[in-house]
């Protein structure tokens, strides 16, 4: 019989010992509106001269929006990282000031579009999504509907094909239009995949991390258990052959391969992804018309061939010359000539923002997504169940992939990609998808920072590796065995046994 271990009793935490953050996230979101008006107000000065007349509207609207929102997270995740939302705030106001100044140009040469007004619409849905999102009181019951976010992830994959309703933009099929309204359902695609990872890693991860041949130093997976990466790359593969996207192919793909590392803590699955994508690339880079313009514009900018030619590489060269006008300080808000980019309010907006805010400004904004990055891994490092923690990682990782490629791309670190920048660019779709990201982020942290005011009762049996599972379903059987039951009736305790080595 086994020696009977005393449960720990429970510990009182006191809330004074742990404060929830939320008085800090009221001063960092003052802050943040204060970034957003700025810009407005800064923009409007420099280009008309005089203060704007409805920033009393605007502020107001914005602040009443802000405050409901900080309400909203006092009563659904009152333990939520303080950081999280002040970080969001600060990037989608800038991003709306910048594209607003935009609008300002483009009406002098007759090109009225209001992209300002309607990203502000896309925010306040986006806003609206934060809130719904945050009544799932439990990130766990997300598992219970993986099955159902792999069906649908799947099917806005496919959304673009159908015929009447699948757009084709700049040669890439990857938009729906209902009406007046365009829609890219790749966005939402890669939160519900998001979920369905988490959940099947955490219940196939034995399997997963079982090792098979070694091949030059490396622990390569058993074959059997290689379908999962095959179905997944050939979904990737599907996306940038069919329809020619490149960034939601490599965003796919990259999203599974880490999640599957982090599960597994194996690197030959990144090896493997790796070796796997690699091929696929080439191939598209010297097969695939609208992808094999983007590398040479990438190999060749400065080529005055390549500058001149259709889809070459006019807008990558223009970009970098603003960021080059930019300086280390910028030309100021509504001081330079970002409108000259092409798409300047969405693919390329980081380099608008360089133009006008410098070297300075743009490292500052990169270090606000480091900060969301790193709280996002830093709750994944806190949360204690498996579940939550992938689920935490492959949506930083998510944030973190987007941001290297879109900056990697106006920088021409690599080729561009077509992704947008998150809560910065102009784009509805992307922009609601980060906000349903960023309020499972929440949720997450929120139960990773909630104190806990006893010590862990139960143990979630089927996050355990199977060898571990059975050892504690065994003892458990063996603790409440009919002579345990017995005696426990008759008012005896059983007496500790002694071990081998103390007999």
């Amino acid at each position: 019989m086994r020696p009977v271990v005393p449960s720990p009793a429970p510990v009182a935490v006191s809330s004074a010992r742990h404060p929830s953050g939320r008085w800090d996230e009221a001063v960092l979101l003052v802050a943040a509106l204060a970034l957003g008006l700025g810009g407005f107000v800064l923009t409007t000065i420099n280009r008309t001269g005089s203060q704007p007349a409805d920033v009393l509207p605007l502020a107001g609207a914005l602040v009443a929006v802000t405050l409901v929102v900080h309400l909203w997270v006092r009563r659904t995740a009152p333990w939520a990282d303080p950081v999280l939302l002040p970080v969001a705030v600060a990037l989608n106001g800038l991003g709306l000031a910048m594209i607003y100044r935009l609008d300002l140009s483009y009406e002098r040469t007759g090109d009225i579009h209001n992209y300002g007004t309607k990203q502000a619409v896309w925010t306040a849905l986006g806003v609206l999504l934060f809130c719904l999102v945050l009544l799932v009181r439990d990130h766990r019951m997300l598992r219970r509907w993986d099955r159902r976010a792999m069906w649908g992830g799947l099917l806005f994959l496919i959304l673009p094909f159908v015929p009447g309703l699948g757009t084709e933009v700049n040669g890439a099929r990857i938009w729906i239009r209902v009406g007046p309204m365009s829609f890219q359902p790749a966005e939402l695609t890669k939160v519900l995949l998001a979920v369905f990872f988490a959940s099947f890693l955490v219940a196939n991860r034995d399997n997963l991390a079982l090792a098979g041949r070694r091949v030059l130093g490396i622990n390569l997976p058993r074959v059997r258990h290689l379908g999962p990466l095959l179905v997944v790359w050939g979904a990737s593969i599907l996306v940038l052959v069919a329809q020619r996207d490149l960034g939601s192919s490599l965003l796919l793909f990259g999203l599974f391969v880490v999640t599957l590392y982090v599960a597994t803590d194996r690197p030959s699955w990144l090896l493997l992804g790796a070796g796997l994508f690699t091929p696929a690339a080439w191939f598209a880079a010297t097969h695939l018309s609208h992808v094999q313009q983007r590398v040479t514009a990438w190999l060749d900018a400065m080529d005055p061939e390549v500058f001149d030619m259709p889809g070459g590489s006019w807008q990558l060269v223009t970009g970098l010359f603003g960021l080059a006008s930019g300086g280390l300080l910028g030309s100021g808000w509504g001081e330079g000539y970002p409108n000259l980019v092409t798409f300047a309010n969405s693919d390329f907006i980081v380099a608008a923002l360089g133009e006008e805010l410098g070297l300075t400004g743009l490292l500052a904004i990169l270090m606000l997504y480091l900060v969301l990055v790193q709280r996002g891994m830093s709750t994944a490092m806190r949360l204690r169940d498996g579940f939550g923690k992938l689920l935490a990682v492959s949506l930083s990782f998510t944030i973190a992939l987007q941001v290297f490629v879109v900056v990697g791309g106006v920088t021409r670190l690599i080729p561009l990609t077509g992704l947008t920048t998150p809560f910065l660019a102009y784009g509805g779709s992307s922009l609601v998808a980060n906000w349903v990201i960023l309020a499972l982020l929440v949720r997450l942290s929120d139960a990773a920072r909630r104190p806990a005011v006893a010590a862990p009762q139960i143990i979630d049996t089927a996050e355990l590796p199977t060898s571990i599972r059975r050892s504690v379903l065994d003892a458990d059987t063996q603790e409440n065995s009919p002579e345990d039951a017995a005696e426990n009736a008759a008012g005896h305790s059983p007496a500790p046994t002694r071990t081998k080595e103390g007999s």
